[in-house]
């Protein structure tokens, strides 16, 4: 017998994946947590049933949520991530070399323990000295920490459930006291293709608080039909300008797709106005 795992992405539109065995289903005190074995994916970390990450294209996604920003400030010291408790985007922000500190901030302990039990080609960089894990709500914390950090990388779940404070103008304006003189935030936002007016909404809260904000974009083949954005918030530098690049052994990121992914078509800008 068969079995699929379905994901919704519209009222009119779900993706399949076949699946060989469920290895973990929890419930947290948060959400529901599962990690299944997919013929196409690989391990596949799923929550409250929307697929976060996969072994197999995981890649592409954090490294252009920890390259673009690092990439495009002249001196990433101190990098604060708000959730990716799977461990992907630190692993990112830990190949540049002129970073001293990160702080992760995960709501939910279940999903770093999971993560590390499960996925730990991902996760194993949580253990690297450098890293704080901090089991705490991202709003409260950056909060509390003003004036701190150089790059802040938003890497939470949809706008749903516990994740919807990470995405209001509080939260934005709050992450916006946190950073130093030329720091700069990027958060990822939604599809524009199927959710066109969230993409907007996300990128008008930015801009409200920020400078300089800017959308990109990557394909990520798990996620609503390959097609993502990414929101980058900064304090006066173009995010889209590479000046420190990333190391030479990225899959996906590179100067030149860093460059290229900030080139929008015509139905892009004009949804976003710009």
């Amino acid at each position: 017998m068969e079995m699929w795992f379905t994901e919704k992405h519209t009222d009119y539109l779900a993706a399949q994946v076949k699946v060989r065995r469920t290895l973990h289903r929890e419930k947290s005190r948060y959400q529901d947590i599962a990690v299944l074995d997919t013929d196409e994916f690989g391990r596949t970390l799923v929550l409250d049933g929307i697929i976060q990450t996969t072994e197999k294209d995981e890649f592409i996604y954090h490294e252009m949520m920890a390259h673009v920003p690092l990439s495009a400030h002249p001196d990433p010291r101190r990098v604060l991530v708000v959730g990716g408790g799977d461990g992907g985007s630190v692993r990112e922000v830990l190949k540049h070399p002129t970073v001293e500190s990160v702080d992760l901030v995960e709501l939910d302990e279940r999903v770093i323990a999971v993560c590390r039990e499960f996925l730990p080609s991902l996760s194993h960089s949580l253990q690297d000295s450098r890293v704080r894990v901090n089991i705490d709500d991202g709003v409260r914390y950056v909060k509390e920490h003003e004036g701190e950090y150089d790059v802040i990388i938003i890497d939470s779940t949809d706008p749903i459930g516990p994740s919807i404070g990470l995405f209001s103008l509080p939260f934005y304006s709050s992450c916006e006291r946190a950073l130093k003189d030329q720091g700069m935030i990027v958060a990822q936002s939604e599809p524009p293709f199927f959710q066109p007016g969230l993409v907007r909404e996300i990128f008008n809260t930015v801009s409200s608080v920020f400078p300089v904000t800017r959308l990109f974009r990557a394909t990520v083949p798990v996620y609503s039909c390959w097609d993502w954005s990414f929101t980058a918030g900064s304090k006066g530098l173009d995010p889209s300008q590479v000046r420190s690049p990333a190391p030479w052994n990225t899959r996906y990121w590179s100067p030149e797709m860093h460059a290229a992914s900030f080139v929008l078509p015509p139905f892009l800008k004009d949804l976003l106005g710009t």
